[in-house]
């Protein structure tokens, strides 16, 4: 603990300028969060530590959808229709990163570039190395620092790669599906289980001619949501049109999610949903933290397995049951 002695200083600085709502330094927080050296991960573990007892007050929104259907625009539109009733809002965008850098590819704060100038918003792009569910391994850390920081709104943008968007549902209070009308077999394009944790759908860019085709989606998708099964919230799932061009349906996408706050809070759910979400946090960080110690107490060991299963004398079930019998010896 003589490191983290060493560190207290910058430790209170850090806490100091996060709870003033300074955004250099809560960037500079959320780097140190998304940190893999060790040193890095015991001062970002005292830092969460200490920020604690100032988060949990914001909304937390998780949006996904898949490529082109607009996410960035229609969170950049949603953004700074916030902001303009003064709601302060942190925007998280989860990138698909390099294989070569693991650095983000896309660079989500570039094409929000109205509401990164807004005062009241603050975007901050990580790459998602690789994790899978469409958020990084560090969200769940990132949204307390932001909530402690004293953002009213924090919005999750996921990867938006395929199906696997449903982490984020996990670490979120309303999950927001964005859907393109007119692109072809609209419901076959989307797995049911995305409808069914999804609390809203917005078919987006419904303007010019897109309006009809639009509205003839909302019909089908309510229809095959109706289908899903009855929802523990006891929250009927909508289907929204919007247009990012026009700012057509954008408050009505806020005051849905305003009506689902209310309602989950008034019947108990939105705090059983978020105790829920600590626990599935905490097993999490268990897998991620057995595996990291696995990895660097045995990179010897480790690599004589992957040489044998390569040689096929070991199935990789095989040799994963010998590192957990090494790692309990």
């Amino acid at each position: 603990m003589k490191s983290l002695k060493n560190q207290t200083k910058t430790i209170d600085e850090l806490e100091n300028g996060i709870l003033a709502g300074n955004r250099v330094v809560l960037a500079q927080a959320i780097t140190l969060i998304e940190s893999h050296l060790t040193s890095d991960k015991q001062v970002a573990e005292v830092l969460i530590q200490r920020i604690l007892p100032k988060t949990g007050k914001a909304t937390r929104i998780g949006i996904t959808g898949a490529p082109g259907v607009g996410k960035s625009t229609f969170i950049e539109v949603l953004g700074k229709y916030l902001t303009s009733i003064h709601k302060k809002i942190a925007v998280l965008a989860i990138d698909p990163s390099s294989k070569k850098t693991k650095g983000s590819i896309l660079g989500d704060k570039t094409r929000m570039d109205e509401l990164s100038k807004d005062p009241l918003a603050f975007i901050r792009p990580s790459a998602s190395s690789g994790s899978l569910g469409g958020v990084t391994n560090s969200t769940q850390e990132t949204i307390l620092l932001c909530e402690a920081a004293g953002f009213d709104v924090i919005i999750i943008e996921t990867v938006g790669v395929g199906q696997s968007e449903t982490t984020v549902r996990e670490m979120t209070d309303f999950f927001l599906l964005l859907m393109l009308a007119g692109a072809g077999d609209e419901l076959q394009g989307i797995k049911k289980g995305i409808i069914e944790m999804a609390d809203a759908m917005v078919i987006t860019k419904a303007d010019g001619e897109n309006v009809k085709y639009a509205r003839q989606a909302q019909v089908e998708f309510e229809h095959a949501m109706h289908l899903s099964s009855a929802t523990d919230s006891k929250w009927v799932q909508r289907v929204l049109i919007s247009s990012a061009l026009t700012n057509m349906g954008i408050d009505d996408v806020w005051n849905t999610i305003e009506q689902y706050i209310i309602l989950t809070k008034g019947n108990g759910f939105f705090n059983q949903q978020r105790n829920k979400q600590e626990i599935l946090s905490f097993h999490r960080n268990i897998d991620e933290i057995i595996k990291q110690s696995i990895a660097d107490k045995s990179k010897t060991f480790l690599t004589d397995l992957e040489n044998k299963i390569k040689a096929k004398q070991l199935s990789p079930r095989q040799a994963a049951r010998l590192v957990l019998d090494k790692t309990l010896s």
